[in-house]
């Protein structure tokens, strides 16, 4: 079964992105290798524990943590070794949803369903 995130505060007419938690795990290999090591582990959890998360879980994220992973998304966006134009492009519409949580002071949402 593949599963998908759906992540408040995006960009489609809902307000909502939609993210496969296997793109998700693959962000989440970058972002080890792109963030310093004191910096990342947040993240990375985040990320990565979407492929384990069950169907119809939902997860809150405070607005402050939001621009924190916000910025960490933008630098994993830009970085030099990420050849992935599809990570690149997850990890910006990312960023931007969680500058828009973090900018309205709401929580990030993540919830996940079947794709």
């Amino acid at each position: 079964m593949t599963t998908c995130v759906i992540t408040s505060h995006g960009g489609d007419f809902f307000g909502n992105d939609r993210h496969l938690t296997k793109l998700l795990t693959g962000l989440a290999d970058y972002a080890r290798g792109c963030l310093p090591a004191d910096e990342r582990e947040p993240l990375v959890k985040l990320l990565a524990a979407q492929q384990q998360t069950e169907v119809g879980t939902e997860q809150t994220i405070p607005a402050a943590d939001a621009g924190q992973f916000a910025a960490q998304l933008r630098r994993i966006a830009r970085h030099r070794y990420l050849r992935s134009t599809k990570l690149a492009e997850a990890a910006t519409l990312l960023a931007n949803a969680a500058d828009r949580a973090a900018a309205d002071g709401q929580p990030w949402t993540w919830r996940t369903e079947a794709a």
